[in-house]
């Protein structure tokens, strides 16, 4: 898992080590927009074991949506 302040990358092949780490990121940038409180979280599915957890303006502050391309 790749980290920054305003997006977090996952790659993993074992699907119980990625709901916990989904649930980690979404936590970690939770605690991030809360700062701001101007960006909700978005995360998005680029292929089987690999997703992106982001800050996003597109998304309403407090609420965390999935984009499944």
């Amino acid at each position: 898992m790749s980290t920054s302040t305003d997006r977090i990358d996952i790659e993993v092949t074992d699907r119980h080590l990625l709901d916990e780490q989904l649930e980690a990121a979404v936590h970690r940038l939770q605690e991030v927009a809360l700062l701001t409180g101007t960006h909700g979280i978005l995360v998005t599915r680029l292929g089987p074991g690999r997703y992106t957890v982001a800050l996003s303006d597109q998304v309403p502050f407090g609420m965390t949506r999935e984009l499944v391309p």
